[in-house]
């Protein structure tokens, strides 16, 4: 039986399977970037997300996923030409109200915009009640994890949206911030939490409304 260190995280060594997993995505961005950067985000993001995991097993699944969103994201701040819309909403668990906004921007930009999350303190998981909420429409939330807000997915996006992180995110000309006063549904009544859900949905739309007409104009 193989020996598992301990790490600086308390967490099982999983070298071995962060070397694999910067092998897949060595492959999937070759000619885009070296083999040590990839290896290095794949580490990085292993641990960013380990500082606040409480179930562990999934850990490969979710770092592997977030990696390679941060490549993808640090590709397209690297390109000379702009395709679809990027939009990143940010608050401070990444557990409730970026997570309900990213997840309707996806559904009403039906892919004609690309929407990222992330936390400026992410939780450990998703709050229940925003999961329970989100289902009542048919999104399945489930899955989704807390992301930590890094440098490359703000440099990649073009309108960055915030609900209530204050000055956590950094700030880069060319980009469009807005910031949505809107209450934070941790530990709200569920018909509460159902207010700032349809709060956000109304917003989402105005917002598809607004990107989608520029991406149109000549």
């Amino acid at each position: 039986m193989t020996e598992h260190r301990e790490t600086s995280l308390g967490l099982q060594d999983n070298t071995e399977l962060l070397h694999r997993i910067s092998a897949r995505l060595a492959d999937r961005f070759a000619g885009v970037f070296a083999a040590e950067t990839v290896e290095r985000y794949v580490f990085e993001s292993y641990a960013a997300l380990a500082r606040t995991a409480k179930v562990t097993a999934y850990l490969p699944a979710t770092t592997e996923h977030f990696a390679n969103d941060r490549l993808n994201a640090l590709a397209k701040s690297n390109a000379v030409a702009a395709g679809v819309p990027e939009v990143l909403f940010v608050c401070v668990q990444n557990a409730g109200r970026s997570q309900m906004a990213a997840a309707l921007l996806t559904v009403e930009a039906k892919g004609r915009i690309h929407v990222r999350s992330a936390g400026s303190l992410p939780s450990a998981e998703l709050d229940p009640d925003v999961v329970a909420v989100m289902s009542e429409m048919g999104l399945d939330l489930a899955r989704n994890y807390p992301k930590p807000l890094t440098d490359d997915v703000v440099r990649a996006s073009d309108v960055v949206i915030t609900m209530g992180c204050g000055d956590s995110c950094p700030i880069y000309p060319g980009k469009r911030y807005e910031d949505w006063e809107l209450p934070d549904p941790a530990g709200q009544p569920l018909e509460t939490v159902r207010e700032i859900r349809d709060q956000i949905h109304a917003r989402v739309k105005t917002l598809v409304a607004s990107l989608t007409k520029e991406t149109t104009l000549p």
